[in-house]
């Protein structure tokens, strides 16, 4: 069950926010934002001013007037600071909410020791029980056990983790439900992954993005146009014998600069975050999201990700059909101490087949071989016997080296195998071909059609796997991915990478194994999943809280409507420029220059009242716009030109419209009290 949605903006938060507000009027912190920065000087300056006109009125016009344009270019810059300490806020209460897991919990070492798991240092072992909660992040090395990972990822059902694979990591202030578990801790107290999640989602230490910054550049630009176009005002002023006060200039300056758009980015990047956290990802920098809006590749594990998890025996084809049980036992013996998912299945398989252990069999005197990447193969040794298991071309290999004849029907059931999807595992005894065990991954329901939509956004979809290629293409198919790279080495999946970047491309992988960890660090994106390994979720820029492979429809989505919600109000505080331009240009020399009654098509009461209606204007807007910069633009897949279009017409055509009949009734309540 996915976490409860909560209302945008909450009570608390708001007090929080509010007082945040106030603290972030220090020149230090407003200096981050060029535009929002400008306005607080011209504010500064409007309070001198105000204290002058009281003793000197008829220079720089009325004391309340100007007290008026102080206050509300004060309120201004308390809505912008607003509009960001609500967001941090939403990342603050989701942080708190994690926190809570990490409450001090009891820790027992494998030496019976009981200890705070705050003294668990990196590589100490405790044992976990039904009932008790894990104290700190680790790995499993011995066992298996369901946990509930509810208190982190909100979902109510189970998950199962073991030693000996992707599956093997567990986060402190989850919950074991069954069986019985033993873990090494894999942090030092205070550095755990929750804990490091916890300080990225506040928000605090968030970097601005490529993007962001150029934005930023292009507004600050905007902003030292219109101090010019403001300044060099003066002159015409001077030539058109209009007396215009210097409340008047900051007014116009402060409306036409973009002052919507700056006083909402921080907002807007800082919400891209909060959004993917409430869909369960946690993301380490906003650029992640933002990059996520833009991806050309998307990189997927196969297992863990694509299918629902580890590969199961599912057959049994002995090369003598004469000798079944036989050809079973030694399957069985060759399994009894592979920790593997895909060993233990193999003994699961051969206990329902009735399977025995020969008599006489001592397992203090058998030598288990275990798996290892180099010889692709495991399996026991006892006595005079020696009995592998392993891919095709490993054991074919050490048949032959021994001069022993691998038999024809056994490649062609292989490949039978392979084509059907599952992978072959053959098995001989004493360097003589036994029989071929069939293992087979089940693909996760639904994934076929997310991958279309992913398709339809314009993402290429590749699979990476460690197995043979007539199982790769099978699963691909099946999945239906547009490529994939079988035999997978992590190189292999890191120059595949690179050489995508390489050609302009942006890249998103997705991954549970430390065998990814290269990978998801190279990528533009890396997600790991939350039941993956340590490294792998080091290693990334975002964990999927949920494991699920396609959760990057969702990241992709919300990066893409964090670019859109920016594009769109970036179009609609310029478009508000044009209206706050007719509004108070006209009513500056109107008086002096009669001809300029033509551009006064609001037709607003007196200059001054057309002066403080659009700066009253141009603060109430940006509070109004905060519930649309933190829940964002809505995000439809629709091509660029579209896109455009839509902005145009909705926030280009908005933002000249609803200034014009904003200021005009706001100048109707003015206008009765000047």
């Amino acid at each position: 069950m996915k976490r409860q949605e909560t209302s945008l903006i909450k009570g608390n938060l708001l007090r929080q926010a509010l007082g945040q507000s106030f603290k972030k009027l220090h020149p230090k912190i407003m200096f981050r934002n060029p535009v929002m920065f400008t306005v607080e000087i011209g504010t500064v300056i409007m309070v001198f001013v105000t204290l002058f006109s009281l003793f000197h009125q008829r220079s720089q016009g009325v004391f309340g007037y100007n007290l008026a344009v102080t206050t509300i270019l004060f309120i201004t810059l308390l809505f912008a600071n607003f509009a960001e300490a609500i967001a941090e806020a939403r990342g603050k209460a989701q942080a708190d909410s994690l926190r809570k897991t990490r409450e001090d919990t009891p820790a027992r070492l494998e030496n019976g020791k009981i200890v705070s798991s705050s003294q668990l240092k990196k590589g100490d072992v405790f044992i976990c029980e039904a009932g008790d909660i894990i104290p700190s992040d680790g790995e499993i090395i011995e066992g298996i056990a369901t946990i509930d990972e509810s208190a982190i990822t909100g979902e109510s059902a189970p998950v199962v983790r073991e030693a000996g694979g992707d599956k093997s990591s567990v986060t402190g202030g989850t919950t074991v439900l069954s069986d019985k578990i033993k873990v090494v801790v894999t942090a030092q107290p205070g550095e755990s992954f929750l804990d490091k999640m916890i300080a990225l989602v506040e928000g605090a230490s968030r970097q601005k993005t490529p993007n962001e910054i150029a934005l930023t550049i292009l507004l600050a630009g905007f902003t030292l146009v219109f101090i010019i176009v403001t300044v060099t005002l003066k002159s015409f002023a001077g030539y058109a014998h209009s007396p215009i006060t210097i409340a008047s200039y900051i007014s116009l300056f402060v409306c036409l600069i973009p002052t919507t758009i700056g006083g909402l980015l921080s907002a807007i990047g800082i919400a891209g975050m909060d959004r993917a956290l409430r869909a369960n990802v946690i993301t380490k920098s906003g650029k992640a999201v933002e990059t996520a809006g833009d991806i050309d590749v998307l990189l997927l594990d196969k297992t863990g990700t694509i299918t629902i998890g580890n590969r199961k025996a599912t057959r049994f084809y002995p090369l003598d059909k004469s000798d079944g049980t036989g050809f079973i036992q030694k399957c069985l013996l060759s399994s009894l101490a592979d920790e593997t998912p895909e060993g233990k299945s193999i003994v699961e398989l051969a206990n329902k087949n009735s399977a025995t252990i020969p008599v006489g069999f001592d397992r203090r005197n058998a030598q288990m071989v275990k798996f290892s990447a180099e010889t692709r193969s495991s399996g026991i040794n006892y006595h005079d016997t020696r009995i592998r298991k392993g891919s095709v071309d490993a054991i074919k290999t050490l048949c032959e080296k021994a001069g022993n004849h691998f038999p024809a029907e056994i490649k062609e059931l292989a490949d039978k195998i392979s084509l059907n999807g599952g992978t072959p595992l053959v098995v001989e005894e004493n360097e003589q071909i036994c029989g071929v065990v069939e293992l087979q991954d089940i693909i996760k329901p639904g994934i076929r059609e997310r991958f279309e939509r992913l398709r339809r956004m314009g993402i290429k979809t590749v699979m990476v796997t460690g197995d043979n290629p007539l199982t790769a293409k099978y699963i691909a198919d099946k999945a239906g991915v547009d490529d994939f790279i079988a035999e997978a080495r992590p190189e292999d999946k890191l120059s595949y990478i690179k050489k995508e970047q390489a050609e302009g491309r942006l890249v998103a992988m997705m991954g549970d194994g430390t065998n990814d960890a290269p990978a998801l660090a190279q990528a533009d994106v890396g997600v790991a999943m939350n039941s993956g390994t340590q490294a792998a979720k080091e290693a990334g820029n975002m964990v999927d809280l949920d494991n699920d492979p396609t959760k990057l429809i969702e990241v992709v989505e919300i990066g893409k409507q964090l670019l859109m919600t920016r594009g769109s109000l970036t179009t609609f505080s310029i478009a508000n420029d044009v209206a706050k331009y007719f509004a108070i240009i006209p009513a500056l020399f109107i008086v002096t220059i009669p001809s300029l009654q033509s551009l006064n098509i609001m037709h607003l009461h007196s200059p001054g009242s057309a002066i403080l209606s659009a700066v009253i204007f141009n603060a109430l807007i940006i509070p109004m716009l905060i519930p649309l910069a933190l829940k964002g633009v809505k995000y439809k897949p629709v091509g660029a030109s579209a896109l455009l279009r839509r902005n145009l017409f909705i926030y280009g055509l908005g933002g000249i419209i609803i200034p014009f009949i904003g200021i005009k009734l706001i100048d109707l309540v003015v206008s009765f009290f000047l």
